[in-house]
């Protein structure tokens, strides 16, 4: 073949490839839902961890119920080879990344991994800066679907990032695979504003969560009500493909250990647990679970599989609620759904209980309309024009409005 025929059938075989992607700006229609490894695996992370979790999301009816990544966090990486192809640990991974992928897509889900927009990661460990374009096609080579990216030991100033996170988002790309990219830069340099531009799908919005209502130690840790007032004033840069990820659910985790127990994160009472599940949801925000699936209490089950609190998360029309009401003691948000109502709900703050009101029409909701209360399932008024009733401290009661 001579080379001006073997171009322009390279070409060609290119464009028919890459034609097969999904733009950037539509891989994810709603919020990923899944399960990360981080806050409470931390590095105690293998293959049979992942390949169990796996089963444990068909099992427990996880997968069914909208979550379908399973998230490799920071510590799988063994370094790089002698073509510096980067590779996982092989005594954590000894049979590769490609066949755990594999495992996992054989059940219905899929994969994400982890790297860093510098030399090394947060846990210092081998990362992609100048690897881009190699470790996009090393992970689309192994099936991987998403890539969280974080931007530990890198430069503050946000044009570097916006320069970085372009350039793997490229790469991601140009591999011929559909990889979600997920901006990490803990919401520092307003990503909200750029992250469509530089071809991410979510932007985090605040320090990594732990395992606690609020940060009372002030050592740097976010609390529950610390990122919902972070990630509150946001609302306006969310629509389809723009998802802004409050981290992860730290549901299920009781203080017993790993990362999110750090800096104060000493638990969470069941009712702080459904106010996270409640408020990420509202915000549209991605539902990453962080537990062990293989031990899940029925309490738990009870929050995370919810399928009326999801249906607000995944509503297609894409919007997140508007924080209407904001004082020391109790917040109120609405947000609009595809089908025309409204998810309204009314978080106390406070630590004592409290008697709230919703009045429709305040709130911007014209009319008389079924409320439906989603965490009691079922209408708890009908042609009414308000709800009033109490709320105990840290909880959100979430209603539907609908006509």
């Amino acid at each position: 073949m001579n080379k001006s025929l073997f171009l322009s059938t390279a070409l060609l075989l290119s464009s028919l490839f890459t034609s097969a992607q999904t733009p950037r700006n539509q891989l994810t229609p709603r919020p990923p839902m899944g399960w990360m490894t981080w806050n409470l695996f931390q590095g105690n992370i293998n293959e049979q961890l992942i390949r169990e979790t796996a089963d444990a999301m068909v099992e427990g009816g996880f997968r069914d119920a909208g979550y379908e990544y399973i998230f490799i966090d920071d510590l799988w990486q063994g370094g790089r080879d002698r073509q510096n192809n980067i590779i996982p640990d092989p005594e954590k991974f000894p049979n590769g990344m490609k066949a755990l992928a594999d495992y996992v897509h054989s059940k219905g889900l899929k994969l994400g991994i982890y790297s860093d927009a510098a030399q090394l990661t947060c846990g210092g460990w081998t990362a992609s800066l100048g690897f881009e374009e190699q470790d996009a096609r090393t992970f689309a080579s192994w099936g991987i679907d998403y890539l969280k990216y974080d931007y530990c030991n890198a430069p503050e100033d946000s044009a570097t990032a916006r320069h970085r996170y372009r350039t793997m988002a490229n790469a991601l790309q140009n591999s011929g695979r559909d990889i979600v990219l997920g901006i990490c830069e803990w919401g520092q340099r307003q990503c909200e504003e750029w992250c469509e531009e530089v071809g991410g799908q979510l932007w985090r919005t605040s320090y990594d969560v732990r395992d606690m209502w609020k940060d009372i130690v002030k050592e740097g840790g976010m609390g529950i009500i610390d990122i919902v007032n972070v990630t509150a004033p946001l609302a306006k840069y969310v629509r389809p493909g723009q998802w802004p990820d409050m981290d992860m659910l730290v549901v299920g985790l009781n203080g017993t250990g790993g990362p999110s127990s750090d800096l104060g994160g000493v638990g969470c009472t069941q009712t702080e647990y459904q106010t996270q599940m409640s408020m990420w949801c509202m915000m549209a925000s991605p539902l990453a679970m962080t537990n062990d699936l293989r031990k899940v209490s029925e309490d738990d089950r009870r929050i995370l599989l919810n399928p009326e609190i999801i249906a607000i998360n995944q509503d297609v029309l894409g919007k997140a609620a508007e924080r209407k009401v904001m004082n020391d003691n109790y917040q109120i948000f609405v947000r609009p759904l595809a089908d025309g109502s409204h998810a309204v709900a009314l978080l106390n703050t406070s630590e004592k209980p409290l008697t709230l009101t919703a009045d429709f029409a305040v709130l911007g909701i014209s009319g008389k309309y079924t409320v439906r209360d989603v965490w009691q399932h079922k209408d708890v008024a009908r042609n009414a024009s308000k709800w009033k009733g109490h709320v105990m401290p840290h909880e959100t009661r979430v209603f539907v409005v609908k006509k």
